[in-house]
């Protein structure tokens, strides 16, 4: 018996070590959850915002239409938000599944695909943002060092709705670098003292 009543039991009191661990990943179970829902329709969203907008324009007598297809970056925002949301989705079944379970559902190489999936669709997503960020920006200002003019002075309906795309396709990457914060967390926890029993639950 300690005099100072700290660590120890008195014998016929049970002792629960695993049981802040288990709240712990339950909630972090929960907010992976959460944040690959949000990241499923933010993504569909963003890409059915860019990839249905258009703009028609009579200048001089000419009709101009603007698609996003005229801009390769705008192809390859839509390409990856398909790409991250179904993955997302994937994702979303699979914690799902774990829930009903009560399972993890981890082992090792599992966590490897899961963490390497989230660090692929973080770099992409995060990439495919700054350089449609980069181009909307170029279309709002234009460059005229270079004699680039504003194309969003002629195109305001068409811009305003890659904007919203855009903006939409931020909060899916900043979400994605979230996750993937999150997997790497249940990757190397396996690594710990406790990795034979996390495998176990």
């Amino acid at each position: 018996m300690s005099y100072l009543g700290i660590g120890v039991s008195p014998g016929n009191v049970p002792v629960h070590h695993g049981s802040n661990l288990k709240v712990i990943d339950k909630r972090v179970r929960i907010i992976e959850l959460i944040l690959r829902c949000l990241i499923l329709g933010l993504a569909i969203i963003g890409a059915v915002l860019i990839g249905t907008d258009s703009q028609v324009k009579v200048i001089f007598s000419i009709k101009k239409e603007a698609k996003f297809t005229d801009m390769k970056v705008l192809v390859f925002l839509v390409i990856a938000n398909g790409l991250a949301a179904a993955y997302s989705l994937i994702q979303v079944l699979r914690c799902i599944f774990s829930m009903i379970r009560g399972s993890v559902l981890f082992n090792k190489p599992l966590a490897w695909v899961i963490f390497s999936g989230d660090q692929l669709m973080a770099y992409l997503s995060l990439a495919a943002v700054a350089a449609a960020a980069q181009s909307g920006v170029i279309s709002k200002f234009g460059q005229p060092e270079l004699q680039w003019m504003k194309v969003c002075n002629l195109y305001g309906k068409f811009c305003n709705q890659i904007g919203e795309g855009i903006a939409s396709s931020v909060i899916v990457s900043l979400s994605m670098i979230a996750l993937s914060g999150i997997s790497a967390f249940s990757l190397f926890r396996l690594y710990g003292n406790n990795g034979g029993k996390s495998n176990a639950r």
